[in-house]
């Protein structure tokens, strides 16, 4: 299998750091390829701007998805755009990997998708969702938080971590044709002892070598809805 661990945290000491070193480790002693994008010791720029172009379809305005098809079609991408897109193309699993900021992710990682989710090739039109161009792929999300683990829930004080990262979950993944495997959380980290936070990478770890039997997070399918995305009678 071949793996892309996108990391984005600017600390290289950090806990989600260990977190990347730990996925490339496992994964690699288990045979797989594993390729990591590490946004910010690449100084990824995250801003979607004209510049992400060499030739423009229309010079006078900028339909941002728009020109990332024209731009695909006509080789004209910019390369660091070209180079993060060809390793999405080429992995079999997508885990992003990331300290969740204000019930996000952090600026770097979310231009990340701005920019490298091609529209025309990750999905456009009705190639979305099972129809989506990532078909036949899988997303795992690995994020680190400070909260702790009875704060995230149907009644807890923050609601639940997968609604909080709906927007990430299946507005992103999810919608490109991801299967999205259910996230790995860990809760607390910087208030951690060193012996808690070891625990959490050895069940990180685990996580990682059953992989084939992780639940796969439900998304809509097209199947149940028309051509105008209005649901089907009975459906």
């Amino acid at each position: 299998m071949k793996v892309l661990i996108v990391h984005a945290h600017p600390e290289p000491q950090s806990f989600s750091a260990a977190m990347c070193r730990t996925a490339v480790g496992t994964l690699a002693a288990q045979g797989h390829t594993v390729t990591v994008s590490d946004l910010y010791a690449q100084r990824f720029n995250p801003v979607a701007s004209a510049a992400d172009f060499a030739e423009r379809r229309n010079p006078d305005y900028l339909n941002y998805a728009l020109e990332q098809r024209h731009a695909q079609e006509g080789g004209t991408l910019a390369p660091d755009i070209r180079a993060e897109v060809d390793k999405v193309l080429a992995c079999d699993l997508l885990i992003l990997n990331f300290p969740i900021y204000w019930f996000s992710v952090p600026a770097m990682l979310k231009g990340w998708i701005d920019r490298v989710f091609v529209s025309g090739v990750f999905y456009g039109g009705k190639r979305i969702y099972d129809r989506g161009g990532l078909r036949g792929r899988r997303a795992l999300v690995a994020a680190s938080l400070g909260g702790r683990e009875h704060m995230f829930g149907p009644q807890a004080l923050h609601g639940e971590l997968n609604g909080m990262l709906r927007h990430v979950l299946q507005g992103s993944l999810g919608y490109v044709g991801f299967d999205v495997l259910e996230p790995f959380y860990a809760h607390h980290v910087p208030y951690l002892p060193e012996a808690e936070r070891a625990a959490m990478l050895e069940h990180w770890r685990a996580a990682l070598g059953a992989l084939d039997a992780r639940p796969t997070l439900p998304m809509p399918s097209l199947d149940r809805f028309d051509d105008t995305f209005r649901p089907l009678a009975g459906a």
